[in-house]
């Protein structure tokens, strides 16, 4: 990408915020976000981040910084999140290197859960307004009618493409959830591989903090120790890899989740990977990873949600 291919607003932002226009760009990124790695004038190098302003961007920064204020591995924030028209901007610093823990194993999983639970702690004395509405694969917890938050550019596709066992585990798994009165808190709701970088067994950086939640945190922990192993497309880990997650992350924190957090962190670890399931349908992929291994999974993680899945609703389809 040429610094022509610049939005327009761009230069100017940087200029009146960074102290200096993109003299090269580094990289550029699309995916719910847009993301831009520049080398300003000075020979600064910055990332800057711009999505559509829905309200939860200022929390999501503030957040961020506090955590970097203390040591965290995470991009330190160099503004707050600004209003350029509709969208939310800001700028960190740039935080290159390291690799890619892979695998999905127990042991693999155990040192995800070692990060998620210094996350969470660190999360505990952060005091912001919460990020809702909460990122669209977590939102379990809409207000909009039927089972899925509403998505436009899914909602107007055949949904008649969705394999039946991805709604039906849907509806129970939300119908749980919303159940629960457990009190919500502030965690980061895309902890997956491919957001974090790691030298060693160290993790260097953990990215992503537009998708900071705000929901109990046996939801929270629940999803990651489903999705922790997602290195490019949504994946669901082995359940006895979502167990080893679980175990550790309340070992790490010093606290037995109650019989009704076990329950809600089960029925949780589903709700990503039905949307994601669905996702996989409604967009035609000829291998359905998440889909399949959805359906080799569901009936253990709903038993150990507490769930019991209706005969007359497993039509296997």
């Amino acid at each position: 990408m040429q610094l022509d291919d610049l939005p327009d607003w761009l230069p100017a932002w940087c200029r009146d915020q960074l102290g200096g226009e993109p003299a090269d760009v580094l990289f550029r990124l699309r995916q719910m976000s847009v993301v831009f790695g520049l080398r300003l004038a000075g020979g600064t190098d910055v990332v800057v981040k711009a999505r559509p302003d829905d309200g939860r961007a200022g929390s999501c920064v503030a957040a961020q910084a506090r955590l970097a204020e203390r040591g965290f591995p995470c991009a330190r924030p160099l503004t707050p999140a600004v209003g350029v028209g509709a969208l939310a901007v800001h700028a960190e610093e740039f935080r290159p290197g390291g690799e890619v823990l892979r695998g999905d194993s127990p042991d693999v999983a155990v040192r995800y859960a070692e990060v998620f639970a210094g996350l969470m702690a660190e999360l505990t004395d952060v005091t912001v307004a919460p990020p809702l509405p909460n990122p669209r694969w977590a939102r379990f917890d809409h207000t909009d009618p039927g089972i899925w938050p509403t998505i436009d550019f899914l909602d107007e596709r055949d949904q008649s493409v969705v394999p039946a066992f991805v709604v039906d585990t849907a509806v129970l798994v939300r119908k749980r959830l919303l159940a629960t009165g457990l009190p919500c808190v502030l965690g980061h709701a895309d902890f997956e591989a491919q957001n974090l970088r790691w030298h060693g067994r160290r993790v260097w950086v953990v990215h992503d903090w537009d998708s900071l939640a705000w929901q109990p945190e046996a939801a929270l922990v629940g999803a990651a120790s489903g999705g922790f192993a997602g290195a490019g497309p949504p994946t669901l880990a082995p359940v006895r890899s979502s167990e080893a997650f679980l175990v550790a992350y309340q070992d790490i924190r010093g606290r037995s989740f109650t019989a009704e957090e076990q329950e809600i962190a089960w029925a949780a670890s589903l709700w990503p990977a039905a949307h994601h399931a669905r996702w996989e349908a409604l967009h035609g992929g000829s291998t359905p990873v998440i889909g399949d291994a959805l359906r080799a999974q569901a009936a253990e993680r709903l038993r150990r949600a507490g769930i019991a899945r209706d005969p007359a609703r497993s039509r296997g389809t």
